[in-house]
């Protein structure tokens, strides 16, 4: 029996080498994604907290990065981490069957495990911090000692500095054992975490709750569409694995148990999933969402199957599964000219080379995309700078581009516009083709921009008479360290203050509101009131209001929250 255990414990080591060694070469060869670049970004500018996530990535990327300077050094956390979560999912498991042969293929043939073996965004800290949870709340669940909970208590915060999905796991958790709040020490836990989380709280509330009203506010889509729930279902069938995943979550459901540990796992694999199905009809989901539950559907089909004469059929899957995968994983890392048309093979090859042709332009000129976090993000990696920065219309979404202070450093200064259209206008163009795409390029002498600047109604009426004009006293609020000017005189570039409606997916045309912004100078960090006038939609219905400075040539910022107001 003893031999058996060691044999079991060599094999995992085999398992746990091979699988090192893979995630490294991938880390070292696979061209970096736009989002992880992003992140990188994060970590030049390391603070408490970011518009869309919180600061977890940030300090692995800036570790990782200060150890081994490169593309393996920027993903070294999420491959060590991936490693360590493997051994500390099988010591979870291993008191409940010994089957090292099927955690592995288990394991292996999960495809969402495979992406956050190399890959390096919030989710990577998240799965690595989830497997440990788990791994402290097993033993906190089994010995309710001092040193757990302390234990359990850090790791939730360090769960929640990863990404704000582990609210749901702490949430569903609590819910499989409300006996807990019985334990002083689960207060110990509570009191240590929120101690724990605070600076980043105290971030929210400095920079105006960023995240919260990204993340459950603006991305919620106006009207349901089926395709959101479809895409979902199908996503999280892949992502299990494309040929056998459907039997992982029927072998998960079909698990009973009174274990109070695999309770607490179960509830969480039943409220993740279901969570994020609900949140489809709010708008759409990102299938990675779910790597918690994805994490519990492996523990429960592990459990369910170690105790079961596997099919064969379902050995022979899992094998073709995890073939599927590893080719995948060699596509990325060898391009192969006939699969450059697809589009998310070519996302990873090119990257390195278009930036560098922008750079050969701009020098060491500030560098201005539009509606793109990922495009200026790209370009600062490659390029090791902090330059290049993401130009966010009232056509896009909000991001971090937002509260760094790179916007403060270009205006008033010289700087390179990148476009993906020409668009004339008397500029001289440069024309940069690369294999990405073409690109259009014009020096800006004087950049004038107002990006950070709010601008919202003190007060206004919800419900709005069609077509009717609407006066409202508007609260502008200048955050930079130097005054501004919002009029036109002696400006070689214009300043309009603008409004328009979205009504469903749909943006109307931007117009000017009836305002004298001539004479309207505004300290720094001060905010004036002014009168201004606009006019509702001339069809009833339900529209948010979106106040816009524009300054050209660009198309316009998002200066004001989005106002729900109801026309009729």
């Amino acid at each position: 029996m003893l031999q058996t255990k060691k044999s079991a414990e060599q094999i995992l080591f085999i398992f746990l080498g091979v699988w090192t060694l893979l995630n490294i070469i991938q880390a070292s060869f696979v061209e970096v994604h736009a989002d992880e670049a992003y992140y990188w970004v994060y970590s030049r500018f390391l603070d408490w907290g970011y518009f869309d996530h919180p600061p977890m990535v940030a300090l692995f990327m800036r570790i990782g990065d200060a150890l081994l300077p490169g593309t393996l050094g920027l993903r070294l956390f999420s491959v060590v981490c991936s490693t360590l979560s493997v051994f500390l999912l099988w010591k979870i498991l291993k008191p409940y069957a010994e089957n090292v042969k099927l955690f592995i293929l288990l394991f292996s043939a999960i495809v969402l495990f495979h992406v956050y073996g190399f890959i390096t965004t919030p989710d990577s800290p998240l799965f690595f911090f989830t497997v440990l949870f788990f791994y402290v709340y097993q033993k906190y669940v089994a010995a309710d000692q001092l040193k757990w909970a302390f234990l359990l208590a850090l790791v939730i915060a360090c769960l929640l500095y990863s990404k704000y999905h582990a609210i749901l796991v702490i949430f569903f958790t609590i819910l499989s054992n409300l006996k807990l709040l019985k334990r002083p020490s689960f207060w110990l836990i509570v009191g240590v975490a929120i101690l724990a989380f605070l600076p980043h709280i105290l971030w929210q509330v400095h920079n105006n709750y960023p995240s919260f009203y990204y993340h459950v506010i603006d991305r919620s889509a106006a009207f349901y569409k089926f395709n959101f729930t479809i895409e979902y279902l199908l996503a999280q069938l892949a992502l299990a694995g494309p040929l056998i995943g459907w039997f992982l979550y029927k072998v998960a459901v079909e698990l009973k148990t009174e274990d109070a540990f695999i309770r607490a796992v179960k509830v969480n694999f039943y409220g993740v999933f279901i969570f994020f199905l609900f949140s489809t009809l709010k708008g759409r989901v990102g299938a990675h969402w779910t790597l918690p539950g994805m994490i519990c559907l492996f523990i429960l089909a592990y459990i369910y199957l170690a105790g079961k004469d596997i099919p064969r059929w379902f050995t022979k899957l899992a094998v073709i599964n995890i073939t599927m995968i590893l080719l995948v994983r060699i596509i990325l890392i060898i391009p192969i000219d006939a699969l450059m048309k697809i589009n998310v093979v070519a996302y990873y090859f090119g990257n390195k080379v278009w930036t560098k042709k922008i750079h050969d332009k701009a020098g060491d000129a500030p560098v201005i995309f539009t509606d793109s976090f990922q495009d200026p993000s790209r370009y600062n990696y490659y390029n090791q700078t902090t330059k290049g920065f993401g130009y966010d219309s009232r056509y896009y979404r909000k991001n971090q581009y937002d509260i760094w202070p790179l916007e403060d450093s270009i205006r008033n200064k010289k700087a390179y516009y990148i476009l993906s259209n020409s668009h004339g206008g008397g500029l001289r163009e440069d024309t940069i083709r690369t294999t990405k795409d073409t690109y259009y390029g014009r020096w800006i002498e004087q950049v004038r921009m107002y990006q950070k600047v709010a601008v919202n109604p003190v007060k206004i009426r919800k419900e709005l008479k069609k077509g009717m004009p609407v006066s409202v006293i508007l609260k502008i609020t200048n955050p930079y360290q130097e005054e501004i000017y919002l009029g036109n005189t002696g400006e070689k570039w214009k300043c309009i203050l603008e409004y328009g409606y979205l009504n469903g997916d749909d943006l109307t045309e931007f117009k000017p509101l009836k305002i004298d912004l001539e004479q309207l100078r505004i300290p720094a960090k001060q905010t004036v009131e002014i009168p201004a006038t606009f006019t509702a939609p001339s069809s009833e219905g339900k529209y948010k209001l979106i106040f816009s400075i524009r300054t050209e040539p660009f198309s316009g910022a998002r200066n004001s929250n989005m106002i729900s107001v109801e026309v009729k």
